[in-house]
C-alpha cells in the first residue's frame, strides 16, 4: 500500500476498479476511482486500455520526486499511449505545463500527444506539442468512439532528448515537489 502524506484523511482502503489492487481510500482516491469508472462506463474504454498510477522520477538540487499519472490511455488496435490524464484540487492553467512535461517523458519512444488535466469537477484537453487548450469540461476527455476518429490525426513525436529531456524533467520536478508534508 502506498505511503500517503499526513495531511490527507484516510478512511480505511478500496478495491481498485481496474486492477483489483487494494489501496488506502482518501478523497483523492475515491476521485480516481470515479475517473476510471467513468472512462470505462460513460466514455466506453476497456480497462485494458487503461494504464493507473504511472509515474516519472526525478532529482535535481536533492530534490526527489515522483511525479503521478492518474491514467495513461491507450487503444488496443493502435498500441501506443495517447493520452495521459492529472488529477489535482485547484486550479487547472497551474497545472497544464507540467501534464504537458509529463506526455513528453513518461514512453521512452515517442511523445504522447494529448493530456487532460482536472480538477475533478473541471477538465481541459491538452496539445502536448503546442501547449495549447484544445477543450474545456469534463466533457473534453475524449470518448474511446471520438478517441478512435482522431488517432489518424493524432502526432506522435519523438521524445525530447539530452537537454530538452532534462529540462521537461526539472519541469515536473519543479510543480510537483510536495513541501506542505515535508519534516525539516
Amino acid at each position: 500500500m502506498t505511503k500517503i502524506p499526513t495531511h490527507h484523511f484516510i478512511y480505511g482502503t478500496l478495491i481498485d476498479y481496474i486492477t483489483g489492487e487494494e489501496l488506502t481510500d482518501t478523497d483523492d482516491e475515491r476521485f480516481r476511482q470515479d475517473l476510471s469508472k467513468m472512462m470505462v462506463e460513460e466514455l466506453g474504454y476497456a480497462k485494458e486500455e487503461l494504464e493507473p498510477r504511472c509515474f516519472i522520477e526525478s532529482l535535481f538540487s536533492t530534490q526527489f520526486v515522483r511525479s503521478n499519472i492518474e491514467l495513461a490511455v491507450s487503444l488496443k488496435e493502435h498500441g501506443k499511449k495517447f493520452l495521459i490524464i492529472r488529477y489535482g484540487p485547484g486550479s487547472l492553467v497551474s497545472r497544464e505545463r507540467s501534464a504537458i512535461a509529463a506526455a513528453r517523458v513518461l514512453e521512452k519512444e515517442y511523445r504522447i500527444p494529448l493530456a487532460v488535466v482536472t480538477n475533478g469537477r473541471d477538465a481541459e484537453l491538452l496539445d502536448t506539442a503546442t501547449g495549447k487548450v484544445l477543450a474545456t469540461g469534463m466533457e473534453a476527455i475524449p470518448s474511446r468512439s471520438q478517441a478512435e476518429e482522431m488517432f489518424a490525426e493524432l502526432k506522435f513525436l519523438d521524445p525530447p532528448e539530452g537537454k530538452k529531456r532534462e529540462g521537461e524533467l526539472r519541469i515536473l520536478n519543479a510543480f510537483d515537489l510536495e513541501i506542505c508534508c515535508r519534516s525539516f
